[in-house]
């Protein structure tokens, strides 16, 4: 469980380093130096710039926390799936050991038998839980993906109207303004799209 959500936040991390969000109509030339007082003077007293929180975005973020409850369900049916094939597998080593101890086997040969079936049976458990595990790992790549894909997408949309030079995450700056702060905004106009997309 909290694997899955240390992958979405470092995803959401990496997804919003993004954000050095240049607009084209407004990047200058190599050798051009475009005027402070131009670019600040279209935003008032701030900068052209924003920052996004990305523990409150992943807080309150219905498609981050939807797709961690969805893992964490997938984990747990497998985890459930693997301990119940594993107390089965117990229960028929300990019949073996009883009847090995009482001598109930009609020859060596059928003992050894049964024993190699349920060492078997413990090697396959063995693969059973690796492949869930792998499944598990790939399936939670492609949700990170997709939580990757939607907050991307959604920045360079939202950026088109707001024209931002740049938009941080707060994780890897030491210090911004909170009034450079539209991790609400952001948070609400994300979640808005999200449940008009389920409907």
């Amino acid at each position: 469980m909290k694997t899955f959500t240390l992958a979405i936040r470092i995803t959401a991390v990496v997804a919003l380093s993004l954000l050095m969000v240049q607009c084209g109509n407004k990047q200058a030339a190599p050798n051009q130096s475009v005027s402070d007082d131009t670019t600040i003077s279209s935003y008032g007293d701030k900068l052209p710039i924003a920052y996004i929180n990305v523990d409150s975005l992943l807080s309150k973020y219905n498609y981050a926390k939807d797709l961690n409850e969805k893992m964490i369900n997938k984990q747990e049916n497998a985890r459930a799936s693997i301990n119940e094939k594993a107390r089965q597998l117990k229960k028929e080593q300990d019949d073996f050991q009883r009847k090995y101890q009482n001598n109930a086997f009609l020859s060596p040969e059928r003992a050894q038998q049964e024993y190699q079936r349920l060492e078997k049976k413990a090697a396959d458990l063995q693969e059973y839980a690796q492949r869930l595990e792998n499944e598990n790992m790939l399936e939670q790549q492609k949700m990170l993906m997709q939580m990757n894909d939607s907050i991307n997408f959604f920045i360079k949309e939202y950026n088109k109207e707001k024209k931002y030079e740049a938009i941080f995450n707060n994780a890897s700056t030491l210090y911004i303004n909170p009034q450079y702060d539209i991790t609400n905004e952001v948070v609400g106009l994300l979640n808005k799209r999200y449940t008009s997309a389920k409907k």
